[in-house]
């Protein structure tokens, strides 16, 4: 056997001693072919004609490669009578066409064969065919019918054992054995010439199955792969269903156990007095919202404390729409509230006085000195803007002495207020109005009172109107200098004095200084004579340019210089008169507020 496939011999000859001959190799250890007897010599019909029979299996439909078949010789071998036991085959041999005589295959199970007596070596049986015939073909008078014989045990090849020689085969019709050709049999194996029409096919002893019995194939082992694969996909549907579930769990109570986050320990409370926080909570409790209900309008806005008494200071627009006293309200940091009423109000300097009676435990605010104040200096805002009661805010001193004027809703002046302010960039909105600006030591150095719009427009909103902007960090609050006075006379007198320098002013100038006008607005002079700028000198046409070596560009910023005086105080006048500047000097007069 070459490479586990066996080898196939042409036809094994009638005498007995040539089948002798073919040697048999050890069978315990399975490495070379079987031996094949010769088969006894029988009469067969279609063998006179001398057409070979196709019996030779191709490699497509067996699965067997044949080897090259021995040359036979046309000597024909002498016979010599049988002697020995017969021997069984153990390997079934190619199947032929049933004998002449209707005996079946299966009738057939064993041939016998008697053991030769040693031969001389094999000799061609007759000259090569030319046409290279196949020696195997159908049965003749000089080849018997092969008998059928059971599937025998598969025998493992053997390595390195003989390779028998094939079994020459005889008679005077033999031909010379050609090697076989592989053909393909796309629909099956060949039929053997002769055979058409027969029941009997070709008999594979390694085929699928055979003529009368079938091969049981072993059982099939199952697949341990497909088992782990489908443990697997369960395993992971579980672990994915389980999975879920906890998910869905901690997302809907938001874990497993209580969740403590970490939170530092409760610590001392206390801040700097200077700090923000120091200055708003030593602030606060001064502080007030003032709630204001009357002509049909509403409005909120912001005041501080001044003394124990129970007086309160704001600005005039928070109180102006009231009708009565009792349509004041005052709210107390603590939340506590009382009725208050009103003391006193001026328009000109947008400040007023309202008290409140029956309450104790009043915490007045300490007053500082707005003179003191530098640019850059930190303050602290404080008040209710748009009804928020006790917002804190901070920032800085931007600029002093900026103459802004506020109101003049009435259209004929009386209500407009001149202040020469200080600038905060503390945010500052409508409900600010009224309260006071902190510096770091909790000190009173201002009232706010108004803001810039981004329009362009200045002014202030009292009570969260929504038409009324917020901050965009141009806030101005009246110097605590000037609120102090006044709040002062409306305490004592409830009204407040105004500085005068006694001249009418042209508002439709629009050179560069404050012009004094040619008449008055009744016609009467446009100098008060006997006044303090009559006094001084100076007269109509003249165009003031300096205050107190201060530059003031039009009338509104020298009617605000002049109001950041008390009546009494002296000032010192730039002017031009024909072309020449002037220096005049003049104390300042006095008039009743409104």
């Amino acid at each position: 056997m070459n490479n586990g496939k066996p080898n196939w011999w042409s036809r094994p000859s009638t005498s007995a001693p040539e089948a002798a001959r073919i040697p048999t190799p050890p069978s315990e250890d399975g490495d070379g072919d079987f031996p094949l007897p010769a088969p006894r010599p029988s009469e067969a019909p279609g063998a006179a004609d001398g057409a070979p029979a196709d019996l030779t299996e191709t490699e497509q439909d067996s699965g067997f490669r044949l080897t090259e078949p021995q040359p036979l010789t046309s000597e024909p071998l002498a016979a010599e009578p049988a002697t020995g036991p017969a021997v069984e085959l153990t390997k079934s041999a190619p199947a032929a066409q049933p004998p002449a005589d209707g005996t079946p295959p299966e009738a057939l199970v064993h041939a016998e064969a008697a053991p030769a007596d040693p031969a001389p070596p094999a000799q061609p049986l007759h000259t090569p065919d030319e046409y290279r015939t196949p020696p195997y073909g159908e049965p003749g008078p000089w080849a018997p019918a092969p008998p059928v014989q059971r599937p025998p045990a598969a025998v493992p090849p053997q390595h390195g054992g003989p390779v028998p020689a094939a079994a020459p085969m005889g008679g005077p019709h033999a031909h010379p054995q050609a090697p076989p050709q592989p053909q393909p049999h796309p629909q099956g194996p060949p039929v053997p010439p002769g055979a058409q029409g027969s029941p009997w096919t070709q008999y594979d002893p390694w085929g699928a199955g055979g003529p009368g019995f079938a091969f049981e194939q072993a059982p099939r082992k199952k697949s341990r792969k497909g088992l782990a694969i489908a443990g697997a996909l369960v395993f992971a549907l579980i672990t994915g269903v389980i999975g879920g579930g906890i998910g869905a769990y901690v997302e809907r109570n938001g874990g497993l156990t209580t969740v403590e986050l970490p939170q530092a320990e409760a610590g001392d409370t206390d801040r700097a007095p200077e700090s923000v926080a120091g200055i708003a909570a030593s602030a606060l409790p001064g502080v007030v919202t003032l709630h204001v209900r009357g002509s049909g309008s509403s409005g909120t806005g912001t005041g501080f404390v001044l003394d124990t008494k129970g007086h309160i200071l704001t600005n005039n627009h928070v109180v102006d729409g009231a009708a009565s006293s009792e349509d004041i309200t005052v709210t107390f940091s603590s939340g506590e509230s009382a009725r208050a009423k009103l003391v006193g109000k001026d328009t000109g300097y947008d400040l007023a006085v309202v008290q409140v009676t029956g309450v104790s435990g009043l915490k007045p605010l300490p007053l500082g000195n707005s003179d003191n104040v530098r640019v850059g200096d930190p303050v602290v805002a404080i008040g209710a803007p748009f009804d928020l009661s006790n917002t804190v805010t901070s920032g800085i001193i931007s600029a002093k002495e900026r103459p802004i004027t506020a109101g003049g809703e009435k259209g004929d002046g009386s209500d407009i207020s001149y202040v020469d302010a200080l600038q905060t960039d503390a945010p500052i909105n409508p409900g600010n109005s009224g309260g006071p600006l902190l510096d770091s030591k909790a000190r009173v150095i201002g009232i706010n009172s108004a803001i810039r719009a981004a329009g362009g427009s200045g002014g202030e909103g009292d009570g969260g109107s929504a038409a009324q902007p917020g901050s965009i960090g141009l806030g101005f609050a009246i110097p605590i200098n000037q609120g102090k006075r006044v709040a002062e006379e409306l305490i004592n007198t409830g009204k407040a004095t105004h500085p005068v320098i006694g001249v009418s002013l042209d508002m439709q100038f629009n050179g560069d200084g404050a012009r004094v006008g040619e008449k008055g607005k009744d016609g009467s002079a446009s100098v008060t004579p006997g006044g303090p700028a009559a006094k001084a000198g100076l007269r109509p046409g003249d165009v003031i340019t300096k205050v107190d070596g201060q530059r003031v560009h039009n009338g509104e910023e020298l009617i605000v210089k002049i109001r950041a005086h008390r009546p009494g105080d002296k000032l010192e006048l730039t002017l031009t008169r024909n072309g020449k500047e002037l220096t005049k000097t003049l104390t300042l007069g006095s008039s009743q507020g409104t």
